[in-house]
């Protein structure tokens, strides 16, 4: 089965605007930009080290796949969060060739991380008042609008509101966090708005820059990271039996989509299409997904039914592959209900296992990276991968990268609070 409609080259099978992606835009733990992340990821190099942005002494995690060549010691969350997004939307924006310097001729949806007020921010609050500080006194004083940049610096909505002003996006710029399939989702919206006619085109950002000590240690308390912090670039190990938890990434990915006719008009290169979309909701619990994967099943099924495709269509799973015990064997168990007897020799890995988990950011990055194993002919590996689990028996592809013609790709997005959200994306029709 193919996505594209013989009859109408430019609509899928179910007669929409096919959603063309013209430019791609990635910042991780790795560098920045597209060559220097796709090189190290294909040697199976990884950006995760020791944390020396803050101290870590007492803390049970002391690494993380931060992005240091940005960080100059005085960004927030925000502040890095912006700032990655803003080198992934000029690259992305670059490649695309769509519109001028600060006049996107698009709408914006954009992933960025829940905030809240930083220990540094709490403590110039605090210092502020005499007697015992706790979380009422800190709101009073806020209140006081003594304080009103700091509060501005932390709204939500201020890190898109400035890139669609850098940008000059169309319209109210879309910020959304949907924990850890943010940037896939912001993907998705750019999709529908493109497939009902309210934009020609979209810049989709998924961002995160919120490694800091009280970010690591609320991870810590859910026993959800690694505490193998010796070798650091050992640590993420998706699949393996001895994978004890993820580890924090820092990043940010952009993608220009478009209308294909509208890119095809104006004679831009279409590096790939984003086929399908799958969307569904688990309230099983906070974290921890449901045991039965029913929402990730369907949602691989419903991103496989979006895009008119099979499961013998698919040729690589980008893997959620967080390297935690349960998400991975519920990831494994999941996608053997889909993809039934071709599960074990069907390759799938974890760009995790290098840049670490990125968060609100993680959609965006390996949609990115999706597009790019499709564009080379190359599977970037899941490394660390030197104990197999042998109740999940899966094709990694373990530790080196692997030449193979990929023309579909499934993008796998799992987050905590039941948001689980994947990507059908495929070659361009002409290389299909």
């Amino acid at each position: 089965m193919n996505a594209i409609n013989p009859a109408s080259a430019h609509r899928d099978s179910k007669g929409r605007p096919l959603v063309a992606v013209t430019g791609l835009g990635i910042v991780t733990s790795l560098g920045q930009g597209k060559e220097t992340n796709w090189e190290a990821l294909t040697a199976g190099k990884s950006g995760i080290h020791r944390i020396e942005r803050f101290p870590t002494q007492g803390l049970r995690t002391t690494i993380g796949g931060t992005v240091d060549f940005l960080f100059d010691g005085s960004f927030t969350a925000p502040q890095l969060s912006e700032k990655l997004a803003t080198l992934a939307a000029q690259e992305a924006i670059g490649q695309s060739g769509l519109g001028q310097p600060g006049d996107f001729p698009g709408e914006l949806f954009m992933a960025v991380p829940p905030v809240e007020m930083e220990w540094p921010q709490k403590q110039e609050m605090a210092a502020t008042v005499e007697g015992d500080v706790d979380y009422d006194v800190l709101l009073k004083v806020a209140s006081t609008g003594k304080f009103a940049p700091m509060h501005e610096l932390f709204v939500f909505a201020g890190v898109a509101d400035h890139i669609a002003d850098r940008f000059g996006t169309r319209g109210s710029p879309i910020s959304l966090s949907t924990a850890c399939s943010s940037g896939a989702t912001a993907i998705q919206m750019g999709v529908e708005a493109i497939r009902r006619g309210e934009t020609s085109a979209a810049l989709c950002i998924g961002t995160d820059g919120s490694i800091h000590a009280e970010a690591l240690i609320r991870f810590s308390l859910l026993s959800a990271l690694s505490t193998q912090n010796d070798p650091p670039e050992g640590a993420s190990k998706p699949f393996s039996k001895n994978r004890d938890g993820f580890v924090m990434g820092e990043g940010a990915g952009a993608l220009v989509l478009e209308d294909y006719d509208h890119a095809l008009a104006r004679g831009a290169t279409i590096l790939g299409i984003v086929a399908g979309c799958g969307e569904r909701g688990d309230g099983f619990h906070r974290t921890r997904s449901s045991p039965d994967g029913k929402p990730a099943i369907l949602a691989m099924q419903d991103a496989l039914a979006d895009a008119g495709l099979t499961p013998d269509d698919v040729d690589y799973i980008n893997a959620h592959g967080t390297s935690t015990p349960e998400n991975d064997k519920m990831e494994a168990m999941s996608c053997a209900a889909v993809f039934g007897e071709r599960m074990p020799n069907l390759p799938i890995s974890s760009n995790k296992s290098m840049v670490g988990h990125t968060l609100t950011a993680a959609g965006a990055v390996e949609a990115v990276i999706s597009f790019l194993t499709i564009a080379n002919g190359t599977i970037p590996p899941t490394i660390n991968y030197n104990v197999p689990d042998p109740a999940i028996a899966l094709d990694v592809v373990p530790n080196t990268a692997r030449e193979a013609k990929v023309k579909t790709v499934l993008s796998n997005s799992f987050g905590f609070g039941g948001q689980n959200t994947c990507l059908v994306l495929t070659a361009p029709p002409e290389a299909a």
